[in-house]
């Protein structure tokens, strides 16, 4: 047996086994991030397990690992740096989330699912204007009703002029 195949049937059932809520689906993402510690697509696998059972601090390496190595598509890729920044976010690792969006922002450039967790983490941060003027933005780009978008030109402007006065 191949050593890919060795790895993508026990994930795929692993997979479908969380998917299904299953409680060996974690078990087995686990078993197999300890047999192939440099396969990212295993490691980021195991990494949703954890936070998906709300152990965040144990998924953060995972995450890491995921981040580190090669092969992970794109999408799974975002995933990663979406589910590692947020899980720093949650455990007050504030800087560290911060960094986490700003490399992931460097790659997946005006993503608003990142904008919008970085805008969090921002919150966070205490850097409340920045948080605002980012929210602000994403709004503008992304909303689908009709009021927000005959405003977008003016919530552009305005997201970096909050603190002007006529």
């Amino acid at each position: 047996m191949s050593p890919e195949i060795e790895q993508d049937e026990p994930l795929t059932l692993a997979v479908r086994l969380r998917e299904q809520k299953s409680p060996q689906a974690h078990e087995r993402l686990v078993a197999l991030a300890e047999r192939f510690p440099e396969d990212a697509a295993i490691a980021y696998q195991a990494a949703w397990s954890h936070d998906s059972l709300g152990l965040e601090a144990a998924a953060v390496p995972f995450y890491e690992r995921a981040l580190k190595g090669p092969g992970l598509p794109a999408e799974d890729r975002h995933g990663a740096f979406l589910g590692l920044g947020s899980t720093l976010r949650v455990l007050g690792r504030y800087e560290a989330a911060r960094e986490v969006f700003h490399r992931a922002l460097a790659e997946f450039a005006d993503d608003a699912s990142l904008l919008t967790f970085l805008a969090m983490t921002l919150y966070n941060l205490g850097d409340s204007r920045e948080a605002v003027r980012t929210l602000l933005r994403v709004t503008a780009a992304t909303s689908a009703d009709g009021r927000v978008r005959s405003y977008r030109p003016a919530i552009e402007y305005y997201a970096d002029r909050l603190d002007e006065t006529e």
